[in-house]
């Protein structure tokens, strides 16, 4: 991903964004140009409990280059009333493996590399300087903070405490001597500041999320580095919750970065010179860009001494439903098995009544059990993992007696926190009230549910059939027919009770919860899962594709819901309760073209007519090509620069895109879809 000149002007800068991560939920974050739009920005934003308890620790760095008592500032800040012009300075920004910016003033040439030390709280900047005929002088100015990275420290003073060793400093702000941060610099000298407070830093994005958009930040002090005419420095600047900070080279930091990367992209086995697409040099850069973009939500919960996966950045921890769904194209499409076991085990490491935990808290790690369909998802990812690496023997002692539980659970009732899950007479599956919504349209303000869907909810219900009968399979193979026929024969039931009750001919749809028509995308699951409670030959599932296709389907991903709906959004904007009022009403999410995919794979499948089965195809090559052409398009010119967004408004066909700027399940789900 490269941008030059015109693409770096001040608008076009503001609105792309980048991020890097560090492996424990850290991560590194601005825009194109270098000026922070969010308050979730920072070059340094660090998880004191990994991975949460994020903390906004170094927002960033500010050079400025004099030459002959001139001095050119090549940082761009956004204040209410002002915006400094460095980005005029700006000739080139890259990303591949990490963000490169290249600035020119005059006859000096800067590049400024970002990295940081993957599991540990580290930034590392490198700088490389090829002076002009002119000596000069390059000042850098770290600008911290300390404080959680939902909030803003507006009109805040800070109480700064300082220790200097030559060019190493130890900065305390607000009495936190529990967490010292440390700056370095290779060479040159610090001058420390007093009272240097910068002030009313302006976020642009958050005004428009209704959140705090003014805050604080302070400048410790400045490093001064002097260059020679016509001499080429290389310069180490590092910020750090690490106290052995003199000891790390920047340049190795990205080094050992690019070589873990570019380790990981080997073992995919993607780029093998067997294949023939492998000497494609498209084909390289696609494989290349959608495994760094994966790489950044595997993490590892040192607490748990397991690996899980980040929902999205810049705001999401791990949640069990987003991780389950991201699984395959995050983990398995990548062939890092190792990890996907641990993700699997973090998983299961907290089940209670039954149920995987949703998430866990920021603050304290604690298990928030708000979902009824992460259990079940559980079941078709352990059938995918079995499909890429056929350890049974692995299931059956690790993962299979959990789910023996899980299917005891959801056959009497599960009640932990209201989620109100239980097995009706149908052999169907209820859940929630009319104030606890626990699918995966879960937007609530206070006391009022956004997208009721208490009940027996379509998805949740093929869900539970595919559970069932993966259930049956495992079980025959792993203890035996006799054993496995309960599960069988409760399949059936359920089955069959879905299929005189769900279909509403009406629609030529499923009904989203029994006794609402509404036009939603959850009916693909019925079609799209390892055993579909749908005959996906059938004539029905023919209507209800025809249906998706023709009232939700983008180029993007899905409409949340059919446009002519009561409460049907186009948008999402607005403070954050017109947001959750859009959130799952129209605006379009990309991972649900996962469950479009699928749903033609099976009836591909399962298709007997020869010319019928050239004509689906057809289709799945000409839907793989065209999410492969939005989507390259969209993670090089895009907002995200090399990921992919959470949502896409639907209005005038825009789809501009919203929400977080990395979404696990988004680039999950169009890797395994276009590879």
């Amino acid at each position: 991903m490269k941008y030059e000149n015109e693409s770096l002007s001040l608008e076009n800068g503001l609105d792309k964004e980048w991020i890097i991560t560090n492996g424990i939920g850290g991560y590194s974050s601005s825009t194109i140009i270098g000026a922070n739009t969010r308050k979730y920005h920072g070059l340094l934003v660090a998880p004191l409990m990994p991975p949460g308890n994020r903390q906004l620790i170094l927002s960033k760095v500010d050079e400025a280059l004099e030459i002959e008592g001139k001095t050119y500032n090549l940082y761009t800040n956004v204040c209410k009333n002002n915006i400094s012009d460095g980005y005029k300075y700006l000739k080139k920004f890259e990303k591949e493996y990490i963000p490169i910016f290249t600035f020119q003033v005059e006859d000096t040439i800067i590049k400024k590399f970002i990295c940081l030390e993957h599991g540990k709280n580290t930034v590392g900047i490198y700088y490389y300087i090829k002076n002009g005929e002119k000596a000069s002088k390059l000042t850098l100015a770290p600008i911290v903070n300390f404080r959680g990275f939902h909030n803003t420290n507006t009109n805040e003073n800070f109480v700064i405490k300082q220790e200097i060793e030559n060019n190493k400093v130890k900065i305390v702000i607000d009495n936190n001597s529990q967490y010292p941060i440390y700056t370095y610099v290779s060479e040159g000298r610090y001058i420390k500041h007093d009272y240097d407070i910068f002030r009313n830093m302006y976020y642009i994005e958050e005004e428009k999320r209704g959140q705090g958009a003014i805050e604080n930040h302070v400048v410790p002090g400045v490093y001064e580095i002097d260059i020679e005419p016509e001499e080429e420095k290389y310069i180490t600047f590092v910020c750090s919750l690490e106290q052995n900070i003199e000891e790390i080279n920047a340049k190795d930091l990205i080094n050992k970065e690019i070589i873990r990367l570019s380790t990981i992209i080997y073992n995919t086995d993607l780029l093998d010179e067997k294949k023939k697409e492998s000497k494609d040099v498209d084909y390289i850069n696609l494989v290349k860009n959608f495994i760094i973009a994966t790489d950044n939500f595997v993490v590892y919960r040192p607490s748990f001494a397991l690996y899980t996966l980040i929902a999205g950045y810049p705001w999401f921890l791990d949640w069990g439903r987003d991780t389950l769904i991201s699984f395959e194209g995050v983990l398995l499409k990548t062939r890092r098995f190792s990890e996907a076991k641990e993700v699997l085990l973090t998983c299961i490491r907290d089940v209670k009544y039954g149920l995987v935990p949703n998430g866990y808290s920021g603050y304290d790690s604690r298990p928030l059990y708000n979902s009824v369909d992460a259990s079940l998802l559980l079941f078709e990812e352990v059938k995918k993992f079995l499909k890429y690496t056929n350890e049974y023997e692995w299931i059956k002692e690790n993962i299979y007696p959990t789910l023996i539980k899980i299917m005891n659970a959801y056959q009497t009732r599960i009640d932990i926190d209201g989620n109100n899950i239980f097995m009706d007479e149908d052999s169907l599956i209820s859940s929630g009230t009319e104030n606890i919504q626990n699918t995966w349209m879960d937007a609530k303000i206070g006391d009022f549910v956004v997208t009721p869907r208490n009940g027996k909810a379509v998805e949740v219900n093929s869900l539970w059939y595919n559970a069932l009968k993966i259930m049956e399979e495992l079980t025959i193979l792993l203890r035996g027919k006799t054993e496995a026929k309960k599960y069988g024969e409760l399949a059936k039931k359920c089955k069959k009770s879905f299929n005189e009750k769900f279909y509403n001919k009406r629609r030529k749809a499923l009904y989203d919860v029994l006794g609402d028509s509404k036009i939603r995308p959850n009916q693909l699951f019925a079609l799209s899962l390892s055993y579909p409670v749908i005959d996906v030959n059938s004539d029905i599932a023919k209507e209800i594709l025809d249906t998706v296709e023709k009232k939700l389907l983008t180029p993007y991903g899905l409409r949340t819901l059919a446009k002519g709906e009561p409460g049907y959004r186009e948008k999402y904007e607005g403070d954050m309760i017109k947001r959750d009022m859009s959130y799952h009403q129209g605006v379009i999410w990309p991972w649900l073209l996962g469950l479009y995919y699928d749903t033609l794979r099976n009836m591909y499948k399962a298709e007997k007519n020869k010319q019928e089965k050239k004509k689906l195809e057809t289709k799945i090559l000409e839907f793989k090509a065209k999410t492969k052409e939005t989507f390259v398009k969209e993670m090089n010119t895009g907002k995200s620069v090399g990921s992919i967004c959470e949502l896409y408004d639907t209005d005038n066909k825009k789809y501009r895109p919203q929400g977080t700027i990395a979404q696990a399940w988004s680039v999950g789900e169009v890797f395994r879809i276009i590879i």
